[in-house]
């Protein structure tokens, strides 16, 4: 009996865990202590109310014998792949089947999964820093190599991305099969715009080279020039997989559910992606709750859609709130515009995570070390807009102190 040993090259425990346990280990010794929690992305708002309607009335359905629904389709429901396709896509120009559309209970699950239908020898590219699932799960499968010191893997082809570079990635100087590429990004909130996105996918096409695309917080996106979809990029179907959610959109941390969107054109070797995604999510799933789906498809109606578009206004003022507060203090500030997250310089060089001890320890505030994120985060900080509005603004408040 033999165990798979590239589970032993990761570390331990996940970045989010990390926090978590320091932040026990801080309300234990110190029972009395308020912490306000600004490191993960978990929302605060409660679900739109058009949801909770709908799963209401779902749960009905559910208890009548005529109505009753047992498995669900292990890729979605037909009304919710219909009405993603409307509202997502058709809606900006962009025609897809809804057959390439595959719901699931999440991004962090499909993003973490893909790599099931690629082999192991693939040469994946990942942004620096990075959303910690997109390495740890390539880890797991064997692609990484060895560990190097400066934490990066033998393997993988780092793409910084620095203060120099504006927080984006440049194009790879040699061949990689597999591409990572968030945006809006996490952590550092920063967004990339159609001109830009467009060089990667002609890289992609030119290179025989696969974008998965993490397109998870594009509800936060007001700028004009900043696409909501890679497949708003002519040349994007042969060459990208997107990956979209309803957790931060429309507050589905608790309830799970998102897709991911494989188009037919996108070939490998001559195999289609989408068929062998398919039968892997049919093999490994068995799909998403009906009760769900149906909160799901509530937040394309009307009601949903400006309930929606409150909750994300609460959460961009938050963002303001940190981003103006924090450079009022005299902090460098990144992010917020098109993003929940600010990606801060830690001060007088401290690292991150003695920054995070310092927060944590002298004004009870919780954000994430960007070191955590991988090396180029090192001496940055993630603060989310994700807490109530009353707790942001004490937060900056707080962290005024420290000055």
């Amino acid at each position: 009996m033999k165990i798979n040993e590239n589970f032993l090259k990761i570390q331990n425990n996940y970045l989010f865990s990390d926090i978590a346990k320091k932040v026990k280990a801080y309300s234990e010794a110190n029972p009395d202590a308020d912490i306000i929690r600004l490191g993960i992305g978990d929302v605060t708002r409660p679900l739109p109310k058009a949801v909770t309607d709908a799963m209401k009335n779902a749960v009905e359905e559910m208890e009548d014998e005529a109505t009753f629904r047992g498995y669900p389709p292990e890729w979605g429901y037909d009304f919710l792949k219909s009405a993603i396709n409307k509202n997502d896509f058709a809606a900006r120009g962009v025609a897809i089947c809804d057959d390439e559309i595959f719901v699931s209970d999440g991004a962090k699950s499909d993003c973490g999964n893909i790599g099931d239908i690629f082999d192991v020898d693939n040469v994946v590219a990942v942004c620096d820093p990075i959303y910690p699932v997109y390495v740890d799960t390539n880890v797991m499968a064997g692609r990484s190599g060895t560990l190097l010191d400066g934490g990066r893997w033998s393997n993988f082809y780092y793409m910084p991305c620095t203060k120099e570079t504006n927080f984006l990635p440049a194009l790879p100087e040699k061949h990689v099969d597999i591409i990572y590429l968030c945006f809006p990004n996490n952590p550092t909130g920063m967004a990339i715009n159609k001109t830009e996105l467009k060089k990667w996918v002609d890289y992609a096409n030119e290179n025989g080279s696969v974008i998965l695309y993490d397109a998870a917080y594009e509800a936060f996106i007001v700028e004009d020039d900043v696409p909501h979809s890679i497949f708003e990029i002519d040349g994007a179907k042969t060459c990208a997989i997107e990956f979209r959610s309803f957790s931060k959109t429309a507050g589905f941390t608790g309830t799970r559910c998102a897709y991911t969107v494989i188009p037919h054109e996108l070939k490998v070797g001559g195999f289609e992606l989408n068929a062998l995604w398919a039968r892997r999510q049919a093999t490994k799933f068995n799909g998403v709750s009906y009760i769900t789906q149906r909160g799901a498809q509530a937040v394309y109606s009307d009601e949903g859609k400006k309930q929606v578009r409150e909750i994300i206004g609460y959460y961009q003022n938050n963002a303001k709130v940190i981003y103006n507060g924090l450079k009022s203090l005299g902090y460098e500030v990144f992010g917020a515009v098109n993003s929940p997250y600010i990606w801060l310089k830690t001060p007088d060089n401290m690292k991150s995570w003695e920054f995070f001890d310092l927060l944590l320890n002298k004004v009870q505030v919780v954000g994430t070390p960007g070191s955590g994120f991988g090396p180029a985060g090192e001496g940055y900080f993630r603060l989310t807009a994700f807490g109530s509005a009353d707790r942001t603004k004490e937060a900056i408040e707080r962290i005024a102190k420290i000055n």
